[in-house]
Parts: structure tokens; C-alpha cells; sequence
């Protein structure tokens, strides 16, 4: 075996401990814990100092107003403000192709959401407004209630208003729902719930969503006309339709989209590689979107080669407008996931920039600001706000230190709103189309995740692949609770399915690991030692019953029952006369008779009882040959250590099918210990009255080495390499080795 320098050692010289003699030696400090009665009378408590920090959470303007530092933020706020203002106005006019909605109403999204996210956000990077994947959730809705052809969904608010009134109204009640749903999960501090949603789960959904983009972008690329379709397979009809229609396909469009695409991902790669060098990112959305105004004015592409453009934009904002409550029926299913998903991605977002400046956000106030500000923003028509990824990235980039530099980026918006909006009535949708396509590189490129999870995590790879697809073809909202579904049964499989393992001693130390990993191994004759990695519950218990009859090799009720039967006929055959005893040992003149054996199928339930050896002369050494032709499976198993390390609660079920273990393990005179035990479990088995005659407390012991010389003790004939394991003393001795002389003992501290 190889061997290393020990350039540090430590020696612990201790007693053997179980949990019961720690406990004596060592007093535990008394913790009064709080009844339920006590939770909600200090929540219900008010006074000064919560009304202060009630304010203080509710509005965190007021904490990070207080700090700002004018000189050295405000510049830097001004220039990102400006930066992202700029994208904002990009994204929000293509992002509101993507809702079905006419492209100025993404401008309303791009400003009503960032005013009341300044006030009540908790993240100082994050650019709030449109986001692709929930806008095109919110597009689906609308086409779904207000189809490209045919008549609308009978709803009495839709009576007198024109086609993109309806659905303006259906996509600011969605986005009103969703922002009730925020809000009240937010006030209900429920914003754990973010946490179900993995990784792996929120990449795969992300993929699909980007490939429902990428196909409902293609008709403005192409310049076709092709109805929105909604619901399960819609990709595919898209497709069909778009493939139908290829020849009609406007060649000026085409190539203006692939002009603005080569030259945006071009520059974007410059971006990226001299991030460090450049000291804002190049805009060169903006850029080519002012080039391709001034081209579609200058050579009239509306007129010429047939178009279609952004057309005229209104001036100024619109009078509020209160949300509809049939379409809140017809759009509670859908809303759900909408704010969920919303949340979700702002919050993973603003998680990476806290973490990168060093601040702390809230989740339950995020889900508040947001739920606000959708809601805000839904009476003034717009429609569910995020965060985009692209954006925010420039907002940070930029320089940008808190949400002052939002709010400039809402001014932006608001002057293109109120004064410029006409120079953009003859951009090209294309263009706005081509924009969205490139920025989806990002989301498009997650799939090369999917041969490294592969290789390292199959299921989680499983939960990636089945809610990519499943969003593809039965859409967003479905595809998220199919993903939801199986990130959650593979959870209950890994709970329900752990890997079990049979620990062996590693010579000369006290540390217990697998014994299939390891070659130079110590495992005493008679012992095992069996660790359950997972919460022990009702849908595993039988599956930890099944997994430790594999370990140890046999069944202990089997061998009970044998006993019980065999002992029977013992005392059949000593009442017939057919058998005696004799200088310490059981003697019979005949076997045993086929009726003994019938008699002996009867009664199952005294099988199960503990051995009985009372009315006999002799106490019987099952481990040798019996008499009469009595055969009993032998047991060379004494002691049974369970390790309890990685057990973080039992439920009652568990509890019980752990009792009639033990039970039957201690009827076949197998010693159990369990080893290194949660405090809250051993409490649990008090309350529970988990102990009687035939389980004690003291079966549970401190770590593993101490149940493991505990055993050697009782049975110093365990094993002849026994001896490697009293070897180990767990004095503290540590040794340091200096950088120019050889390694020297330090001072000895005794724990």
C-alpha cells in the first residue's frame, strides 16, 4: 500500500462514547423551543423597531438612498441609464412581436415597471422590463383568445373594441393576474418556491422557449403573413405554414434580416473578447436600427418593395384602463406560469449581481416589486415584465451602481415615447425580428449542456431533454409542469431509490468507507456496518428493509420463525420421550415425525415472538448441529451497526417498520447500533415511544469508531486484524512543518 509523508498528524485520546454516557459527562444547554402559539403571537407583535424594519423592507429605496455616494455613482448611473435606455427601446418594440400586440406597447413595458420596481426592489442591477420567454407566454394567450383568423373568444369586454384593442386588453388582465399572483406570494412569503425550479429544469425550459421564438420570428424575417397558432403542437403547424408560403418570401426583407443579424452577432463577439478593453459595449443594436430607419426612409421599402414597417406610433401614453374579469377566468391557468417563470429568471439574475457586488436582495420582496409593478404597469396597458438578460448585462456593464440608473433608463423611454416615436414609424418589423433572433445565441447554446449532464448526471440530463421537448411541442405552459413533474419524480426516486453501501475500516485509521472502493480494508469477522445515505420515509422503508436483508444475507424474521418452529419440535420430541439431555447436549433416538411438522404450520403469529428458552435445560447454540434432522439457517452476523450520518428525519411509518427491524434483529441475537444520529431524530424516537424491553436507548452511539471498539470489546474474538482498529486512539497531537526545517511536534491538547 502506498504510503505519504505524514507531515500532519492528529491523535485523540478520549473515552469511548455512546450517546447516553456523552450526555452524562457533558451537560446540554436548555433551549426552550417556541409552540406555534408563540410564532404567531411575535408575528402579530408590533412595536418601533418593527414598524422601521417593515418600512425598510418594504421600500429598500429608503436603505440604499441614504448610502449613495453622488460623486462617485451618479456618472456612472447617468451613462448606463443612457446605454440601457437605448436597448430598452429596442427590446421593447421586438419583444412586443413576440406578445402579439402593436410594437408601441412594448414601450409601455419598458417604463411603467421600472418607476415602481425602483421603489421596491431589493436588486441594484437588474434592468426590469420585457422579457422574451414570458412574452411570448403572454403572445399565446392572445392569440388563443383573440386568433389571427377567425372570431374572438365570447367575452363581454371584448363588444365594441378592434382586434388589437382585445387583445391590448386580454394581455394587460394576463399581466394583471400575474401580478395579483406575485403580489399575494409575496405577501404570503412563499418565495421559496423558486427553488423548485433547478437549473437544469429552467435551462431546458429556456432552450424551448428560445426555439418558439426562433419559429415565431421567421414570418417577419421572410416577410409572410402567418396567423399566430397557440397551444399543444403549435411549432409544428408554424412550420407548416411558413414552409407552405416559402416562395411568397420577401427577398428585401430576407436581406436586410441577414445584414442586421451577420453585423449584430459580429459585433457582439467583439464585446465579448475585449469586454476588459472597451469601456461601454459597442451598441450596435441601436446602431443598425437608426441605419435601418434612415435606409427604409430613404429608398421608401414600405411603398417599393411591399414592407411591412412599425407603421405610426401613437404620441404619449394611453388613459389607465382596469383589467377584465372573464378574461381573469380565462387566463388564471395560464398566469400561473407566467409568474412563476418571471420571477424565477429576475430572481437568478439578481442573485448573480449580488453576489458579484456584494449585497443581499430578498426573494419574498422581489416577488412584491414585481407583483407591483406588473400590476402598475397592467392599468396602464403593458404587459408582464421581467428582466432580459441581454439588458440587464448592459445595465451592469455599463457601470451601473443602483436603480437610479433604471429610472434614467425609463427616461429614455419616456422621451422616445412622448417626442421621437414617429422616427421609428419606418424601421423594417424585420429588423425587430432580426434582433430578437440574435439575441437568442445565449438560450440556444444551453443545448451543448446536454452531452457534459449526460456524463455527469443522467437524470438530471433526462429532466433537461424531457422539459426541452415537452415545451417544444405542447408548449410553454404545459411543457413547464410536465418538467416540474419529472425534476420532482426524479427527486422522490433518488429519495425513495439511495445507494446503500456496506462500510469497511481503512487500516490503521478510524475512517469507515465503501468496501468496493478500497483494497486495504478491515472488516472483524461477524460485523457490518450499513449506511443509509437519505431520509428514512414511508416510500423507502421497505426498500431499506430490502437493501439491508441484502447486506447482511438473510432474513432475521425468516431465521426467527425457524427458530420459533424448531424449538417447538424440541420440546415435542422431550415430551414424547424421543429426545434427552445429556452432559450438556440434546440427544435424539428418532427424527422428527411428518405430524410434528404439520402441527408446526399452525400458530404463524408465536412464530414471530422473541426465542423462548426458559422451560429448557440448556440454552441452544443455534450456530451448531441439532438433533432429529432440525435444520436452522445459521447466523455468523453478532453485530449490525447502522449509520445514520446522512438520515435527516424519520417519519411514523419509518419509525415503525425501523422498531419491528430491530426487533427482529434483536430476536435473533443480533447487537444493533446506530451511529452518529441527528439530536431532532433521537428526540422524535422519545416523544414517539420508540423504546421498550427489547430496544434500549444505548444502542446509539456517538461516531462509528466508538460503536465499532464498542463491538471489539464484547467480542475481542470479532477478528484477528481487530488490533488495527485499537491501534487507532482517537491526546490531539499536530505536527507542523516549517518552510526550512523538518517537521517538529507542536504543543499536545487533550479534548
Amino acid at each position: 500500500m502506498a504510503t505519504r509523508p505524514r507531515e500532519q498528524q492528529y491523535k485523540v485520546d478520549r473515552p469511548l462514547y455512546s450517546v447516553d454516557s456523552f450526555e452524562e459527562e457533558h451537560e446540554k444547554v436548555y433551549r426552550q423551543r417556541k409552540s406555534l402559539l408563540d410564532h404567531v403571537r411575535q408575528y402579530f407583535t408590533c412595536d418601533a423597531r418593527r414598524v422601521k424594519n417593515t418600512a425598510l423592507s418594504l421600500l429598500p429605496i429608503i436603505g440604499w438612498i441614504r448610502i449613495y455616494q453622488i460623486k462617485e455613482w451618479l456618472l456612472s448611473d447617468i451613462v448606463s441609464g443612457v446605454s440601457t435606455g437605448l436597448v430598452a427601446v429596442l427590446q421593447g418594440l421586438a419583444y412586443c412581436l413576440l406578445a402579439s400586440l402593436p410594437p408601441w406597447y412594448g414601450l409601455f413595458s419598458a417604463f411603467f415597471p421600472v418607476v415602481a420596481y425602483f421603489f421596491l426592489g431589493t436588486s441594484r442591477h437588474i434592468s426590469v422590463g420585457p422579457f422574451p420567454v414570458l412574452c411570448l407566454m403572454i403572445g399565446s394567450v392572445v392569440t388563443r383568445l383573440v386568433p389571427d383568423e377567425g372570431p374572438p373568444m365570447n367575452i363581454t369586454g371584448f363588444e365594441g373594441l378592434s382586434r388589437d384593442d382585445q387583445r391590448v386588453l386580454v394581455a394587460s388582465s394576463a399581466s394583471f393576474m400575474v401580478g395579483l399572483m406575485q403580489l399575494g406570494m409575496g405577501l404570503l412569503q412563499v418565495g421559496f418556491v423558486v427553488r423548485y425550479l433547478s437549473d437544469t429544469l429552467v435551462s431546458g425550459f429556456t432552450t424551448a422557449a428560445a426555439v418558439h421564438i426562433l419559429v415565431s420570428q421567421l414570418k417577419f424575417v421572410l416577410g409572410l403573413v402567418v396567423p399566430g397558432i397557440s397551444g399543444p403542437l403549435a411549432v409544428v403547424y408554424t412550420l407548416e405554414k411558413i414552409f407552405v408560403q416559402i416562395t411568397s418570401t420577401n427577398i428585401c426583407d430576407l436581406v436586410t434580416s441577414l445584414i442586421i443579424m451577420v453585423a449584430v452577432f459580429v459585433v457582439k463577439e467583439i464585446n465579448d473578447r475585449y469586454k476588459a478593453k472597451l469601456p461601454v459595449p459597442i451598441p450596435i443594436e441601436v446602431i443598425m436600427t437608426v441605419v435601418a430607419c434612415g435606409v427604409s426612409y430613404g429608398f421608401d421599402f414600405k411603398t417599393r418593395f411591399k414592407v411591412d414597417v412599425v407603421g405610426h406610433i401613437p404620441l404619449g401614453y394611453e388613459t389607465p384602463m382596469a383589467p377584465d374579469i372573464d378574461i381573469f377566468q380565462e387566463t388564471a391557468m395560464e398566469a400561473f406560469p407566467m409568474a412563476i417563470v418571471g420571477f424565477a429568471v429576475a430572481f437568478s439574475v439578481a442573485k448573480v449581481y449580488s453576489v458579484k457586488h456584494d449585497y443581499t436582495i430578498d426573494g419574498n420582496q422581489e416577488l412584491i416589486a414585481f407583483g407591483v409593478s406588473n400590476i402598475f404597469g397592467a392599468s396602464f396597458k403593458s404587459f408582464a415584465a421581467s428582466t432580459a438578460l441581454s439588458r440587464s448585462a448592459v445595465q451592469e456593464s455599463t457601470g451601473g451602481k443602483t436603480q437610479v440608473a433604471g429610472l434614467l433608463s425609463a427616461i429614455i423611454v419616456m422621451i422616445v415615447t412622448l417626442a421621437i416615436g414617429f422616427l421609428l414609424e419606418p424601421l423594417p418589423r424585420s429588423v425587430l425580428g432580426a434582433v430578437v433572433l440574435v439575441n437568442l445565441k445565449g438560450m440556444l447554446m444551453q443545448v451543448t449542456e446536454v452531452p457534459y449532464l449526460w456524463r455527469r448526471d443522467k437524470p438530471d440530463c433526462v429532466v433537461w431533454l424531457v422539459t426541452c421537448i415537452a415545451s417544444i411541442f405542447l408548449g410553454l405552459d404545459l411543457g413547464l409542469a410536465v418538467g416540474l413533474g419529472i425534476e420532482l419524480i426524479t427527486v422522490v426516486f433518488r429519495a425513495q431509490f439511495p445507494r446503500c453501501s456496506v462500510l469497511a475500516n481503512i487500516n490503521g485509521t478510524d475512517i469507515y468507507k465503501d468496501r468496493k472502493d478500497y483494497h486495504y480494508i478491515n472488516e472483524p469477522e461477524g460485523v457490518k456496518i450499513f449506511r443509509i445515505p437519505s431520509p428514512i420515509f414511508f416510500a423507502n422503508i421497505e426498500f431499506f428493509k430490502t437493501k439491508l436483508t441484502e447486506a447482511i444475507g438473510f432474513s432475521p424474521l425468516r431465521i426467527l420463525r425457524k427458530r420459533n418452529k424448531a424449538l417447538r419440535s424440541i420440546r415435542k420430541l422431550l415430551k414424547n420421550g424421543d429426545m434427552e439431555w445429556t452432559t450438556g447436549m440434546l440427544t435424539s433416538s428418532s427424527g422428527l415425525k411428518e405430524e410434528d411438522e404439520v402441527e408446526g404450520r399452525d400458530n404463524k403469529e408465536d412464530l414471530d415472538l422473541p426465542v423462548n428458552l426458559k422451560d429448557l435445560p440448556i440454552k441452544i447454540d443455534w450456530n451448531r448441529e441439532l438433533p432429529a434432522n432440525i435444520s436452522v439457517p445459521r447466523v455468523e452476523l453478532h453485530s449490525l451497526v447502522l449509520d445514520f450520518a446522512a438520515v435527516s428525519f424519520l417519519d411514523i411509518s419509518a419509525l415503525k417498520g425501523l422498531k419491528t427491524m430491530l426487533k427482529e434483529l434483536v430476536r435473533v441475537d443480533v447487537e444493533v447500533y446506530i451511529v452518529a444520529c441527528d439530536t431532532y431524530i433521537l428526540e422524535k424516537l422519545h416523544a414517539c415511544s420508540f423504546f421498550d424491553d427489547e430496544v434500549h436507548p444505548s444502542i446509539f452511539y456517538l461516531t462509528l469508531h466508538d460503536a465499532m471498539l464498542a463491538i471489539l470489546g464484547k467480542h475481542p474474538e470479532a477478528s484477528e486484524k481487530s488490533s488495527q482498529l485499537e491501534k487507532v486512539v482517537t491526546t490531539a497531537t499536530v505536527h507542523y512543518r516549517s518552510n526550512r526545517e523538518k517537521t517538529t511536534p507542536g504543543p499536545e491538547t487533550k479534548f
